[in-house]
Formats: structure tokens, C-alpha cells, sequence
């Protein structure tokens, strides 16, 4: 198992844009998205949440997303589309705060838009949670955390007040 240290609001390592994966380094992602793999699962069985994670939370700077709900998926340089304008409030966590949740707005619908482990392009479209959760992930490849994105100054809450 190859579990990394996860950044933590804090770290201005993760306000930093990730770069672009060129298909050249695609045999170097079988080790990357096994640390994102264990990492997250770790992560999840500490905290029982967890249902993905972006490469810029262990320190790797690239635009990859690593999903597991049902099943791994693994978005490479994804980008995303917003459907309409209809939004809804949610709480947010991280993994990069586990402790800390964050009232924000999300886009209800999106689709995203991505390249596959063999490099073939992929377009899905996402609605309520998974939406909210692509979303998340994305903003950190553009060094965007759920904590910039508050309603307001009193839109966080400590893990322990809420679900004692």
C-alpha cells in the first residue's frame, strides 16, 4: 500500500495550478493513481467518507481526479460544463480539512468532459451529489479549496458540532 500525506488547509502548495498531462507520462500514472487509490481508502475507513480525491492533495501537480463509488474512474485532464444556472447549497468537505465543513453553492447539473486511462475521450454528465463532487475536485487542480468558495464568513462548522 503506498498511502501519501495529504495536504492540509494550510499548505500553499495546494492554492498551486496543476499542469496539463501529456500522454507521454501515462505509464508513469499507474503508480500515481495507486497512491490516490490508497490514500483515499485509508482516508475513508479513519473518517467513513471519502469518495474522491485530486492528485494536487498528495502533492502531484497534475490535472488527474480519482473517483471510487461503485467502481475507480480516473479523469484525466478533465474540464467542465455547466448545463444552466441552476445551483444548490450544500455542506462541503475535504480531505485536506477533514475536520472543518464549508457552507457553498454548486452547479445542480454539469457535464465533464475527460480523457481515460487509454487515452480516449470521455464526456459523462453528473447531477446533484456527483456534480457537487466533480466540482470539488476540479477546483483543486486550479488551486481552488472548498473554504474560498463559503456562502459567507459564517458558513464553517467543526465535524464534531454537527454529527456528535
Amino acid at each position: 500500500m503506498a498511502i501519501k500525506e495529504i495536504l492540509l488547509l494550510g499548505n500553499p502548495k495546494l492554492y498551486e495550478v496543476s499542469e496539463t498531462v501529456q500522454e507521454s507520462e501515462l505509464n508513469d500514472l499507474a503508480l500515481v493513481i495507486k497512491d490516490l487509490h490508497d490514500t483515499m481508502i485509508d482516508f475513508r475507513n479513519k473518517y467513513g467518507v471519502g469518495r474522491a480525491i485530486a492528485a494536487p492533495q498528495i502533492g502531484i501537480f497534475k490535472r488527474l481526479l480519482y473517483m471510487y463509488i461503485d467502481e475507480p474512474v480516473v479523469f484525466i485532464n478533465p474540464t467542465l460544463e455547466f448545463i444552466d444556472d441552476e445551483m444548490m447549497e450544500i455542506i462541503d468537505d475535504c480531505m485536506s480539512f477533514p475536520q472543518l465543513l464549508v457552507r457553498v453553492k454548486r452547479y445542480k447539473r454539469c457535464t465533464i468532459e475527460y480523457l481515460d486511462l487509454q487515452w480516449e475521450p470521455r464526456k459523462i454528465m453528473l447531477e446533484g451529489d456527483l456534480s457537487e463532487l466533480l466540482q470539488h475536485e476540479y477546483d483543486h487542480l486550479d488551486g481552488i479549496l472548498a473554504t474560498m468558495r463559503a456562502i459567507d464568513n459564517k458558513s464553517f462548522y467543526l465535524r464534531s458540532e454537527i454529527f456528535s
